[in-house]
């Protein structure tokens, strides 16, 4: 227990330690604290909204959807069977909730200074209103409080969306998925807006598990002849325009490196003719998602939907894991990216165009202020996404601001993406985010860099606007 039952969460958390530059950024903070939450790119899952079930109990609220929470814990010793995380075969794993919580608490220590811990604390204390620390001699009580609020009707999905102030949320999804949840969504005649974004990973990725089959299943559902390289982009440009149709105003793709290519039709063709044969090499692999890429971004110059980029994640690294659970089991580790040249092929074709936005997100920190601020801070179709997986915490995001300001301003990125799978943190990512750029703006102030005026603007624009622009929301 916490002597005195201090609060989990501070009010001034993360603001500045200085007086002067603390009383602008509480300020600056209570302007926009309050604004609706704009979502773009996230994970959740649709079938929530569509549903409307509640959530089965605090386990698979928290600890079972989110690597964030069982990747730490992993590295700890701790085998994702005893946290209920499914298998690939259906192999039995623990399905109790209160013994994967207990185990999740007694090792509550482990996020200590982490972004994780600043999340869950804040979603503790906001939404069942708990005042003492989560750990092995309060799992009970937090496991009790939370499930009893689960059976409430106001602690469902929608009824959550609608009390975490979200005005829109993007899920992302596969080209292959029929979006049914989506339709239930819309047919529901509920107004909670949720909108897919178009993910083609599994279809353009020819060292993705299952590619021929996934390329296939594309034809077949678009009804074109994806045995040609003309009529597998058909089958894209038709995919496309089903999922905007269904609310997507974005494509996201998540590529090994921001390699592009720009080959000759016949090229091409060739390519996609090796491929498809099964001989594909690592560098066959490489080119054509690199071609796909400058593919994609003519799409969106001609459909309209805004391209997200997020290269350099070493995806599955954990051969065992992958082999036994699958994708995304917090096993993507960052690596060197290039930027600078391998986007060149891209830039050359659309680089100059203003009806065309691409958003480049990056896991390697070096080349924010390298080569991403000076790439946005010039090519007029370029914008910055902002700090990203392992840099979305109070020093990713302050390092990205000092990083990308000086070269390529305000304007030239994009807001805040909360890019979560556990839906209770989404209000509190972005109130750190909120909380993190008031404060590098107070420091502007205070340090007479801006007005005071000003930084109000800014921090409307960066919590809001430019995110809702950005996307086309």
């Amino acid at each position: 227990m916490r002597e005195g039952r201090l609060p989990l969460i501070h009010e001034d958390r993360l603001f500045p330690a200085d007086p002067s530059a603390r009383a602008v950024a509480r300020r600056l903070y209570a302007h926009v604290k309050d604004l609706p939450i704009i979502s773009p790119h996230g994970h959740t899952d649709p079938r929530w909204y569509a549903e409307n079930e509640p959530f089965p109990d605090p386990a698979r609220l928290f600890v079972v959807p989110d690597h964030y929470i069982f990747r730490m814990l992993y590295s700890q010793g701790v085998r994702l069977e005893e946290l209920g995380i499914p298998t690939k075969d259906g192999s039995a794993v623990e399905t109790d909730g209160r013994k994967i919580w207990r185990r999740f608490a007694e090792r509550y220590h482990l996020f200590r200074g982490t972004p994780t811990r600043m999340w869950l604390d804040h979603a503790f204390a906001t939404l069942f209103d708990l005042d003492v620390r989560l750990s092995a001699e309060t799992a009970d009580l937090y496991y009790d409080r939370i499930a009893e609020r689960l059976a409430e009707p106001a602690y469902r999905p929608r009824a959550l969306f609608e009390r975490f102030n979200i005005e829109v949320i993007a899920t992302t999804e596969s080209p292959l998925d029929p979006l049914i949840h989506h339709k239930a969504i819309r047919e529901s005649g509920w107004k909670g807006r949720v909108i897919t974004a178009y993910r083609p990973d599994p279809v353009v990725d020819p060292e993705f598990d299952g590619f021929k089959a996934n390329v296939e299943a594309l034809g077949e559902i678009t009804g074109c002849d994806v045995s040609t390289f003309a009529g597998y982009l058909e089958a894209h440009r038709k995919r496309r325009a089903f999922f905007k149709e269904m609310g997507a105003t974005s494509t996201d793709h998540g590529h090994p490196s921001a390699r592009t290519a720009d080959l000759s039709p016949v090229e091409a063709e060739a390519l996609y003719s090796r491929i498809m044969q099964g001989t594909v090499t690592r560098e066959d692999a490489e080119l054509f998602r690199a071609q796909m890429l400058t593919e994609m971004a003519a799409m969106s110059l001609e459909d309209g939907l805004v391209m997200q980029i997020h290269p350099g994640s070493v995806r599955n690294h954990n051969a065992g894991l992958f082999a036994r659970f699958g994708r995304d089991m917090g096993a993507d580790i960052p690596a060197a990216t290039d930027y600078v040249h391998a986007l060149k092929p891209l830039l050359d074709r659309f680089g100059n165009e203003r009806d065309l936005t691409v958003i480049l997100f990056t896991l390697d920190e070096t080349t924010y202020s390298r080569e991403l601020a000076p790439l946005a801070g010039h090519y007029p179709c370029l914008k910055l996404g902002p700090a990203w997986w392992f840099f979305d915490s109070p020093e990713g995001m302050r390092r990205y601001r000092e990083l990308v300001t000086e070269t390529a301003g305000f304007y030239n990125t994009v807001g805040f993406n909360d890019d979560t799978r556990a839906f209770p943190s989404i209000p509190a990512r972005h109130d750190v985010a909120r909380r993190v750029d008031c404060a590098f703006l107070a420091e502007l102030v205070v340090t007479h860099r801006l007005d005071e005026d000003e930084a109000f603007e800014l921090a409307y624009d960066l919590a809001y606007r430019l995110a809702k622009e950005a996307y086309k929301l």
